[in-house]
C-alpha cells in the first residue's frame, strides 16, 4: 500500500505570546502611560471574587432579616404606632388691639394669665359701660374650639370689634403615638388687631368720675352721668356713667356674686346712663327756648315779663274756674338774661305758649327749636344703642293717649317737663352749640376724627344774650357753687321731679368754660335723689374744678387751645 503524504498546513495560534507583546521600555523611546502602555495587565484573583461575593451575601442577608423584622415579627405593632402618628392643625389666637386715651394711656390691654392664656385687662374700671368687655374663645369638653373669636360684647369693644379683632393663625404640630410633639411650625401667622385711640383724656376722666360718684353717694342718688365735649370739634374728652360694672369681672364671668349684685343694683350698672339713659330735662332747656324766641322775634333782649310765681288762666270749659301754673319762686320783673339765670318758669311759660298780650312760640316752634339743637334724637356718637328721647307734640299725644293737646301741655313742654326726655350726651352737644356760636357737632369717641356738624339756624346775637344769662347764673344766681376765682364758667341748672308721687328729684347742670373763650361744654345728671336735692348736680362740677385746680391741670390753669385730637 502506497502511503500518500499530505502536507499539513500549520495552524496559527491566535494567542500572542508575552514575548511578542512585551517590549523593553528602553527599546521604546515613548509610550502612552494613560493607555497603560509599557505595563503588564494582571487578572483579579479568585480570593477577590470570593470576598466580594461574601460582602454582597451579608448585605442581602441583613436586608432580608430587617424586612422580616419590620414586616412579620413587629409589623402589626409598627403599623399601629404609625397609625397614631398624626399631624394636627392648632389655632393660633390673634392678640386683640389695645385701647388708649388721646395721650396713649392704656384703657384696655392684653396680659398673660397664670395658665399662659392671654386675657383682656381694663385698668380703669370706671369706664366699664364705655369701654365694654369681651367674651373669650370657647372649647368643648374635648378641648376643641367651637368659638374661635375674642368678641366685643358691649361699649367700644363691641362698636369697634372688627377693628380691634385680629386674624387668627394656624400652627401645624406633629405628634407621636404617645402624644409627644415631634415638630411644630406656623403655617399661617396671626395678625394682631389695630390700636384704638380715643378722644378721652384720662386725666380728666378720672376726677370727673370720682366727683360724680362722691355726690351720688353722699346725697343718696341712685345713679349719675356726665359728658364733657370739645366745643370746636365734638370730641368727647370725658364721659361717665355711674354706677359702673368692672369689665374685668364681666370678661372673666365672675365672681358670680358680684355679677348678681350688678343685676340687683337699682342704679342699673349695665346701662350707659350718658348715652342710653333718658331723663326729663327740666329747666336746662330754657337757654334753647330763649335762643329760638329771640331768633323768631317773639321777644327781644329787653322784653320784660312779670313773674309773680304763677300763671292763672280761666278754664274755657268751666266758667269761673281757673288753671294755675306754678313757678318755683316769685321773681318779679325779669328779662331773658335774668329769666335764664334765675330759671323763671313764668317767663318761659309765657314765651313758650303765650299769655295775655305776649305771644308765645307755640308747640310747633318749640318742637322745631328743640330739634334744631338736637334734643329728642340721637346724636350719632359712636357708642352702641344710643337712645333718642322724646319731644311731645299734639300728634304724639293723640297717638299715645287719644287726647287733644292743651295749652298747659305747651307750657310744661316749654320748661322741659311733661313727657319730654333727653340724654346727657344730647344736652352736652346742644350746650356746645350755644358756646361755639351755633355749630351742632356730631360727638365722637375717636381721636383725630374730622369734625362733622350742622349749623343751628339761630341768630348769633341771640346766642350771645343766652351766654350772658348763663354766666349771670354762675356769678349771682342758682349756680354760684361754680363761681370760682381760677376759672370763669357759664351754666344752667335744672331740677325734674320724678316718681309716681313726684317724691324724687333728678338734678341737672349744663354749661361751658372758660366763659370768654369757650373750649369745653358739659352736662351732668344725677338720678332719683330724695326731694329737695335738685341743686346738687352743680356740686359735681365744683368738685371737678377744684380737683383739676389742685392738679394744676391745663383744663383749668391757663387753658391751652391745641390742635384737635
Amino acid at each position: 500500500m502506497k502511503l500518500k503524504w499530505r502536507r499539513t498546513r500549520r495552524r496559527r495560534d491566535p494567542e500572542i505570546a508575552p514575548d511578542e507583546i512585551f517590549l523593553d521600555a528602553s527599546n521604546v523611546p515613548e509610550y502612552d502611560r494613560a493607555r497603560f502602555e509599557g505595563r503588564l495587565e494582571k487578572p483579579l484573583s479568585r480570593g477577590t471574587f470570593f470576598g466580594i461575593s461574601i460582602a454582597i451575601a451579608l448585605l442581602i442577608g441583613t436586608l432580608v432579616v430587617r424586612s422580616w423584622n419590620l414586616e412579620l415579627t413587629n409589623g402589626a405593632a409598627f403599623a399601629a404606632e404609625s397609625a397614631h402618628n398624626v399631624l394636627e392643625t392648632a389655632l393660633l389666637l390673634a392678640p386683640r388691639g389695645v385701647i388708649t386715651d388721646r395721650n396713649g394711656v392704656v384703657l384696655a390691654e392684653n396680659i398673660e394669665g397664670g395658665d399662659g392664656s392671654i386675657k383682656r385687662n381694663y385698668p380703669v374700671p370706671a369706664l366699664g359701660q364705655i369701654i365694654g368687655y369681651v367674651s373669650y374663645p370657647k372649647k368643648d369638653a374635648h378641648g376643641v374650639y367651637y368659638d374661635t373669636s375674642e368678641t366685643g360684647i358691649a361699649g367700644l369693644e363691641a362698636k369697634y370689634n372688627s377693628f380691634l379683632a385680629g386674624t387668627n393663625g394656624q400652627i401645624l404640630t406633629e405628634k407621636d403615638a404617645l402624644g409627644n410633639v415631634r415638630s411644630t411650625g406656623i403655617i399661617v401667622p396671626a395678625r394682631e388687631g389695630e390700636t384704638l385711640r380715643l378722644s378721652i383724656d384720662n386725666s380728666l376722666e378720672v376726677p370727673f368720675a370720682q366727683a360724680i360718684k362722691d355726690v351720688v353717694q353722699s346725697q343718696n342718688f341712685i345713679a349719675g352721668a356726665g359728658v364733657i365735649l370739645d366745643v370746636h370739634t365734638g370730641a368727647v374728652r370725658a364721659i361717665v356713667s355711674y354706677p359702673s360694672y368692672d369689665p374685668n369681672v364681666m370678661a372673666n364671668g365672675g365672681p358670680s356674686n358680684i355679677i348678681a349684685g350688678y343685676n340687683s343694683d337699682p342704679g342699673r350698672p349695665f346701662l350707659d346712663h350718658a348715652v342710653q339713659g333718658i331723663y326729663t330735662p327740666g329747666s336746662i332747656v330754657k337757654p334753647f327756648v330763649a335762643s329760638g324766641a329771640l331768633t323768631d322775634g317773639i321777644i327781644t333782649p329787653d322784653t320784660t315779663i312779670d313773674d309773680p310765681g304763677f300763671l292763672s288762666l280761666p278754664d274755657p270749659y268751666h266758667a269761673g274756674k281757673t288753671f294755675i301754673y306754678k313757678g318755683w319762686k316769685a321773681l318779679g320783673i325779669v328779662d331773658v338774661r335774668k329769666a335764664i339765670a334765675w330759671s323763671s318758669d313764668v317767663f318761659f311759660y309765657t314765651i313758650g305758649g303765650g299769655f295775655q298780650n305776649q305771644k308765645g312760640l307755640g308747640i310747633d316752634r318749640l318742637d322745631y327749636w328743640y330739634r334744631q339743637f338736637g334734643l329728642g334724637s340721637t346724636t350719632g356718637i359712636d357708642l352702641p344703642e344710643e337712645a333718642g328721647g322724646l319731644i311731645p307734640t299734639p300728634a304724639w299725644k293723640e297717638n299715645i293717649f287719644e287726647e287733644p293737646w292743651y295749652l298747659g301741655d305747651t307750657y310744661f313742654t316749654a320748661i322741659g317737663q311733661y313727657s319730654m326726655q333727653v340724654t346727657p350726651i344730647q344736652m352736652a352737644r346742644a350746650t356746645a352749640a350755644v358756646a361755639n356760636g351755633g355749630l351742632l357737632y356730631t360727638p365722637t369717641m375717636l381721636a383725630g376724627q374730622t369734625p362733622s356738624y350742622t349749623r343751628v339756624p339761630v341768630n348769633a346775637s341771640a346766642l350771645a344774650v343766652v351766654r350772658e344769662g348763663m354766666r349771670a347764673g354762675v356769678t349771682g344766681a342758682l349756680a354760684t357753687a361754680i363761681d370760682l376765682p381760677y376759672i370763669s364758667v357759664a351754666a344752667k341748672t335744672g331740677t325734674a321731679q320724678t316718681g309716681v308721687r313726684n317724691q324724687y328729684d333728678n338734678a341737672w347742670v349744663e354749661g361751658f368754660f372758660p366763659y370768654d373763650n369757650p373750649q369745653y361744654a358739659f352736662a351732668v345728671v344725677l338720678e332719683r335723689g330724695p326731694s329737695g336735692v335738685g341743686e346738687q348736680a352743680v356740686n359735681v362740677m365744683r368738685d371737678l374744678f377744684d380737683a383739676l385746680h389742685t392738679m394744676n391741670s391745663s383744663y383749668i390753669n391757663g387753658i391751652a387751645v391745641t390742635a384737635p385730637q
